[in-house]
This record gives C-alpha cells, structure tokens and sequence, in this order.
C-alpha cells in the first residue's frame, strides 16, 4: 500500500531550483554577458538595466516552455502519463550518475555541458550591448541550459502535472524566480563593486561540488518519479 506525502512541496521546488540555478552552465551564461558589458566601459545603470533583461527573458522563457509542457503532459490519459514518467525518471537517475562521475572524472566521457556551437553563438551575441543582444543572449542560453539543468526542471514539471492546479501553477512561478534569485544576487553583487574575477574563480572551485549535489538531486528526483508512478507514493 502507497503512503501519501503531500508533493510538490515547497521545499522540494524551491530546494531544485536552488541546486538547478547553482549549475556552472547558468552561472557561465551571465558571467559572459557582465564581463563584456564591462569590458566595453558601460555604465553600472546599463549593466543593471541589460543583465536585469537577460534574467527576466530567461525566467520568462523557462516559465512558459515549462508551462506549455504541463498542459501537454495534464491532458494526457494517465496510463500513458504513468509510462512517460517512468521512462523519464530512467533517464534523470541516469543523467545523475553522469554528473556524480564529474565530481570523481570531470571531462572524461559523456558530461551535461551546453554543446559548443551554443557557447560560440552566446559569445558573438553578448558583444552586442543592447536590450537585443541580451534578450538574444538569454534565448540562446535557455536552449543552451536545456542539456545542463533541464533534467530536475523536468522532473518538477512531471511531479505537478500529476496534479496540476492553481497551487501547481504557483509552484511554477516559484520555481523559475528561485531559479534565476542566483543570477540576480550575483549581478547585483557585480554592479555594486565586488571583482568579477572572484565570482568566476568561485564558478571554476565550486564546479565539481555543484555537480556533485547535482547529480544526487537527479538521482532523488528520478526515483520519486518512479515511484510515484508506480503508486508507491500518492499525490
């Protein structure tokens, strides 16, 4: 007999979407887009004004690609739900293992990395200091954030979509403005005079314990999808 624990909590969200917004791939993205903001001798208004833009069109975005894939998912019948999320919870336990093995051999083999092509797009269009560039910038970043963090944001969204309401929608929201909170004390951090060097080499020292709690994340929110789906635990 399954137990009934009342999920998503808070706690759960909020607790993922820390962990997802601590990932190196996240925080790279804007710490390109400040470094050349101040490389080209800007203004701390305009460093405010165009990292506040490239952080809201990547909340914005994230919200309404995880709400479009909710209303996919919460019409579906749930006997082919129940297999999509098993499959699903496979694969996010697999995608754990893999960054829990960056922690012990970061580089060697498969690693969730945003793809090269990507990072030398994002590159070429963060030198274009406009409200264009940045919300280009951030667009090119959220496809990009898909092969690093998208696995515990579709966990999040298979959870809700088992139940979703207002309440599921409001988890959502929660969801992605706890996910960029990161992104907006580190550009308020840079703005008001702290070295950007010293966040990037916080960036590089904490790489392989962000993708150690990472990968453990993954793994937790890969069971508790199998689980759920098989009844082990009710919504």
């Amino acid at each position: 007999m399954g137990f009934d624990i009342n999920l998503p909590t808070l706690g759960l969200i909020a607790g993922s979407a820390i962990i997802g917004a601590i990932n190196p791939c996240s925080i790279g993205g804007l710490v390109l887009m400040v470094s050349v903001i101040l490389a080209s001798k800007k203004s701390k208004q305009k460093l405010l004004v165009l990292g506040g833009v490239y952080i809201f069109t990547i909340f914005t975005t994230q919200l309404l690609i995880g709400l479009g894939l909710l209303s996919f998912l919460s019409f579906l019948p749930w006997v082919i739900t129940k297999y999509i999320s098993v499959t699903m919870g496979t694969v996010i336990v697999l995608l754990g293992l893999v960054e829990i093995k960056d922690y012990f051999w970061y580089g060697r083999g498969f690693s969730l990395v945003i793809p090269e092509s990507l990072t030398h797009q994002m590159h070429k269009i963060s030198k274009i200091t406009t409200i264009f560039g940045a919300v280009v910038a951030s667009l090119i970043m959220v496809s990009g954030q898909l092969f690093c963090t998208g696995a515990s944001y579709l966990a999040i969204i298979t959870i809700i979509s088992a139940n979703f309401n207002w309440t599921g929608l409001l988890m959502m929201v929660t969801y992605n403005l706890v996910y960029v909170l990161p992104l907006v004390i580190i550009l308020l951090l840079v703005s008001s005079g702290t070295k950007l060097h010293f966040v990037k080499s916080w960036k590089q020292e904490s790489r392989g314990m962000m993708r150690l709690i990472i990968g453990l994340l993954l793994v937790s929110l890969g069971w508790l999808l199998i689980l759920i789906s098989g009844g082990a635990i009710r919504l």
